[in-house]
């Protein structure tokens, strides 16, 4: 735990690619096999589950440090972190440890079957042999929470650096169904043959925001452009006579989505398609209709039936079991529209259509009428360029509309999290119902340092009322709220719920009687929903 708690700690404090990739390859030279497989799982997203909740926690933490439980509840929020609270209050150690990560993640997962008492009892003995630093990293381990701001590409590297191997290789090891449970760091990372799990995905290839102009891109003739879909990019992988489908955020799907149980009764074995996942009847349905399919782990017969779900295919990775992505996408998009030509009018996968154009400004009309085809905008790739992994520069970019907007009042306030714990960052905003001002969304981001700062003193200072960490506040700021998508939802007051809102502007210049109201809000909804 001392060798991991040093890299973590190393890594929360530096912003520094160089030094974070220095010191997660050092690591992965000198710590032992099984907390090299924890790290691993760790940084990608493989954390044990949570072994307490979050109010036990607290009472626990506060009884041992021995203050009152209204002390602990004002420290937090000024903390901003619920384990470096606790890590910070509780009493100093009086013994040390030197179990490795692995041992306390065995500890942890032993911990789940058992009474609340036993596990009270466990944790307590935990923090008794801890340093603080230590005791933050087994507490966000404890509550299930662990994070840490390494993206798999950074990690990857590292690993490369380490291992001496082929990044590239390396992040096709990394996907997949493993878990430090189901594996070991020799079969995941030495062994030779990166394929041998297969229903293993093959890395996303991810696009930038276009920020110039399209025609910067050169010659229209070299480029492929398709609608950007607002769904679940996915891949459907067919091996072995069975199907998988995976998410971008390598979530195994294939359950949740028994449409594609047909799927190897009509494509050929040894396949794997890239596309979006999109609830489907006759042509795209809003992304909302798609939302429950996402949360469900079990489908009933009805939504089924009412969010029938499809794939649009617009790429083709492996043919025969063939590794096909160093292919040209023209050469790949061939062999894609070949094997879905004959494919049943009904079948769950189906070709994403290229939209054809002659100039960079016909295909700016078209883009103009995205969100008439429920898409974000357009896709533009080269069309000699290979499938690679990550998101790299130059050949796929992400030409998206401008975002719906619509100016609210702020109404309530709350504090941040982590280095925003001090500040008032997160906002409920409502517009105007007749002569009444009605909830509709939150937002918590768009805004810099310094507004951020300005908006918390205000807050201060015109606090209404308190309601645990909310405060209501008085209604005279006016922001515009930016959001890709609007739809019905029975669960808010509005009866509207919005997609990506964010704070795009602070309205100084309009007064709270010129803020929108909820008609304009429906009228949207009936353009766009």
């Amino acid at each position: 735990m001392k060798r991991f708690t040093r890299l973590f700690t190393t890594l929360d404090q530096t912003t520094k690619t160089t030094l974070k990739t220095k010191a997660l390859a050092e690591y992965f030279i000198t710590a032992p096999d099984e907390d090299k497989l924890w790290c691993i799982a760790l940084f990608s997203g493989r954390r044990p589950k949570r072994a307490i909740n979050a109010t036990e926690l607290r009472n626990l933490a506060a009884e041992q440090a021995r203050i009152p439980l209204w002390l602990f509840e004002e420290s937090y929020p000024i903390v901003g972190d619920l384990a470096e609270t606790i890590s910070l209050v509780l009493p100093p150690p009086t013994r040390d440890s030197d179990l490795p990560l692995s041992r306390w993640i065995e500890q942890l997962r032993a911990m789940t079957g058992l009474p609340l008492d036993e596990r009270k009892a466990q944790i307590l003995d935990a923090w008794d042999q801890l340093d603080t630093a230590e005791r933050f990293v087994f507490t966000k381990l404890v509550t299930g929470g662990f994070r840490i701001g390494i993206s798999r590409k950074l990690m990857t590297r590292a690993l490369a650096q380490a291992t001496d191997q082929d990044e590239a290789a390396l992040a096709l090891k990394l996907m997949g169904n493993w878990t430090p449970e189901t594996t070991s760091y020799h079969d995941l990372i030495e062994k030779d043959d990166p394929r041998a799990d297969g229903s293993r995905p093959y890395p996303f290839y991810l696009a930038y925001q276009l920020e110039s102009e399209a025609k910067n891109l050169g010659p229209p003739a070299d480029w492929q452009a398709e609608w950007k879909w607002d769904g679940i990019r996915g891949q459907l992988i067919l091996r072995d006579g069975e199907h998988h489908l995976w998410s971008r955020g390598e979530e195994l799907l294939t359950d949740r989505f028994p449409e594609f149980e047909r799927a190897p009764d009509f494509l050929p074995d040894g396949t794997v398609f890239d596309g979006e996942l999109l609830a489907w009847d006759d042509g795209p349905l809003p992304f909302a209709t798609l939302q429950p399919r996402i949360t469900r782990k079990t489908v009933s017969k009805k939504l089924l039936r009412d969010a029938p779900v499809s794939l649009l295919a617009y790429d083709l990775l492996e043919i025969g079991g063939d590794d096909i992505r160093h292919l040209p996408l023209k050469e790949r998009r061939q062999c894609l529209e070949t094997m879905l030509e004959n494919a049943p009018p009904d079948s769950p996968v189906r070709l994403s259509p290229k939209l054809d154009f002659e100039s960079w400004d016909a295909l700016a009309d078209t883009r103009a009428t995205a969100r008439t085809h429920r898409a974000e905008g357009l896709m533009l790739k080269r069309c000699d360029a290979p499938y690679l992994a990550g998101r790299k520069k130059g050949d796929w970019w992400k030409w998206k509309l401008d975002p719906l907007t619509v100016d609210a009042v702020m109404i309530y306030a709350q504090q941040g999290h982590g280095r925003r714990a001090n500040l008032f960052t997160d906002f409920t905003f409502a517009v105007w119902n007749g002569n009444e001002l009605t909830p509709f969304t939150k937002a918590y981001s768009g805004l810099s340092d310094s507004e951020f700062e300005e908006i918390t003193r205000w807050v201060r200072r015109n606090t209404l009322q308190r309601f645990g960490p909310v405060r209501q506040v008085k209604p005279e700021h006016v922001f515009e709220i930016a959001f890709e998508g609007i739809q019905e939802s029975p669960r808010h007051k509005s009866g509207i719920a919005l997609r990506f809102p964010r704070m795009s502007r602070w309205r100084r210049d309009k007064p709270v009687n010129e803020a929108n109201s909820l008609n304009d809000l429906k009228s949207l909804l009936k353009l766009y929903g």
